[in-house]
């Protein structure tokens, strides 16, 4: 076993090396490339391997050098183009070296990439297609219309509690509101498909809030106004979603004057999922109304350019001129944003912080200090007991899982910073 181990990784080795070889050689024949994707932009041209989301944003005459390469030119013909086009001479050997890191590149007898066909294309050209458009448009009107003559039908946050068993409640909204977060993301997903764009979901945190992520690397490529849809489209689900749950709420009887639990439970969601919508504009905790603004603006890494112009402006305050970073490598555009942009970040951590400590806190803690009094109280029935237990169970672990994702994340960040840099996709 060693040996045949040792032969496989010397074979290994000698397809890498013939790999390199035949991507640098390149002056007496064409390089063989996968097939690209070009987006020309104002702040560059994002080049693109569509089948694997590797994508990188190239200046317009580094992106010319790489169309004259794929065209079929050879690596001496490209320098002499180039030089003749722009005066000057360019390393296409690095230039080389970038493609083929970045997987767009292949070995000779490799066959080119092909894209294959993703799933749920149809149905998510359906899903946004007019006549689904003109069913969303009615639900909402249907909505407004009931809260308009109904004012109780209004979601309020008295709603979330509709028993006297805190698990109960808390148990209700957990099974509720868990599909309808994937519905969310599938939105997400299903606006990027209809563009023929892959998708990933991943669990994350912003601030102490546990978050679920899509991934839509493959929106580099599309132009800025084709991505507001699949940004836009998980607000879009839980805008229906709210007003789906008053108009059930509504036929379930909660406009009666002692409504049925169906409906308080119908309300008591559709407040959660009111939230939730309205976290959305949190934007600075990189929700999608912050992706809108960062994709509407052209930024790259606006919140972290703006913690940075927070941390130098605390330093220089603080008399520490040592502790200052330079961003002087920071993208012009987030340079600028930063400046306005890192004062709405101080202000909104500011405002998430006092609203947990004012507005949610103490309804937890009353939550809390009700289930500890029946364990002291002595009059407690064994519902009563084990509703607390499961009520301060499910308690910790929401409070420790966004913990435990931070500690993760860390490790994992630890654990690439030691690895050899790669270009990023």
């Amino acid at each position: 076993m060693p040996e045949q181990t040792e032969q496989t990784e010397r074979a290994e080795q000698a397809r890498q090396a013939e790999h390199t070889t035949s991507t640098r050689r390149g002056t007496d024949q064409p390089v063989l490339f996968h097939p690209l994707v070009y987006l020309d932009d104002a702040d560059g041209v994002t080049i693109g391997r569509a089948d694997i989301d590797s994508y990188a944003i190239f200046p317009p005459d580094g992106a010319q050098l790489v169309r004259w390469l794929e065209a079929g030119a050879t690596a001496a013909e490209a320098a002499r183009r180039y030089e003749a086009e722009y005066g000057e001479s360019a390393d296409v050997a690095d230039v080389l070296e970038a493609l083929d890191e970045l997987g767009f590149t292949r070995r000779a007898g490799e066959a080119p990439a092909e894209n294959a066909p993703l799933r749920w294309q149809r149905l998510g050209r359906a899903a946004f297609s007019p006549p689904a458009w003109a069913g969303y448009a009615a639900l909402v009107a249907a909505a407004a219309a009931l809260t308009v003559r109904f004012p109780t039908l209004l979601p309020r946050s008295h709603d979330m509690v509709f028993s006297s068993y805190y698990t109960v409640v808390n148990l209700t909204l957990l099974v509720a509101v868990t599909p309808l977060i994937a519905l969310h993301e599938i939105f997400h997903a299903l606006a990027g498909r209809r563009l023929a764009i892959r998708s990933k979901v991943s669990m994350s945190y912003r601030f102490y809030f546990l978050v679920v992520e899509t991934a839509l690397d493959g929106l580099a490529a599309v132009p800025r106004r084709r991505r507001i849809l699949p940004i836009l489209a998980g607000m879009l689900a839980d805008v229906l979603v709210l007003c789906g749950l008053v108009v059930l709420a509504y036929v379930l009887g909660a406009a009666d004057a002692a409504p049925p639990v169906a409906a308080r439970v119908c309300l008591g969601v559709a407040f959660a999922t009111f939230t939730r919508l309205l976290w959305q504009f949190f934007f600075y905790l990189r929700t999608d109304i912050y992706v809108l603004i960062t994709t509407v603006l052209g930024n790259v890494d606006l919140h972290g350019v703006a913690l940075r112009t927070l941390r130098n402006r605390l330093w220089r305050l603080l008399r520490r001129p040592d502790r200052v970073r330079d961003l002087g490598g920071a993208h012009p555009v987030d340079l600028r944003a930063a400046r306005w942009y890192a004062w709405l970040v101080l202000g909104g951590y500011t405002v998430s912080l006092a609203t947990t400590l004012f507005a949610l806190l103490p309804v937890f803690a009353d939550m809390t200090a009700g289930s500890v009094r029946r364990f002291t109280s002595g009059d407690a029935g064994v519902l009563r007991l084990l509703d607390a237990v499961g009520f301060l169970t499910l308690l910790l672990g929401q409070m420790l899982l966004p913990l435990w994702i931070a500690l993760r994340d860390r490790a994992r960040r630890r654990r690439a910073g030691s690895a050899p840099s790669a270009l990023a996709s």
